[in-house]
């Protein structure tokens, strides 16, 4: 799929299984952190909207003020962090090299890479919009 170009309504029509939207206040920026940290590219980046692609999988980000009439808007906290409770874990990615970047992006590191008990070395890291970036690799 060519998500340069594809149109709305035919990547609407493509999504299948379990998906992923990000609400954030600046869609580019947050873009930027995901090339930045983990390597991931951006697609029709605008003000609002944005499809990100992480390998051969396919996420969205969308600005705040897109959700005018969903019932999420009214949801999301002030400051962050928004997305307590949920982990968003990239696997085979080096938590090392990952948290290297982050902290020269300037973004959080909740929790410094190191071996866990159930056979992967990962790494938290909290982006602007409080959302957990987990990036991790087998033992």
């Amino acid at each position: 799929m060519d998500y340069d170009t594809i149109k709305a309504d035919a990547f609407g029509r493509s999504l299948r299984g379990v998906g992923l939207n990000l609400l954030v206040r600046d869609v580019p920026a947050e873009c930027a952190f995901l090339n930045a940290v983990f390597g991931m590219r951006a697609h029709q980046v605008s003000a609002d909207f944005a499809i990100v692609t992480y390998g051969a999988q396919a996420f969205q980000i969308h600005a705040d003020r897109t959700y005018h009439s969903n019932p999420l808007l009214g949801l999301l906290p002030e400051t962050p962090p928004r997305g307590a409770g949920i982990e968003i874990r990239l696997y085979d990615t080096d938590p090392d090299a990952a948290a290297a970047r982050a902290e020269n992006a300037g973004a959080v590191i909740l929790q410094a890479p190191g071996d866990k008990p159930h056979g992967l070395r990962e790494c938290y890291i909290l982006c602007d919009n409080g959302y957990a970036w987990v990036p991790s690799r087998p033992l």
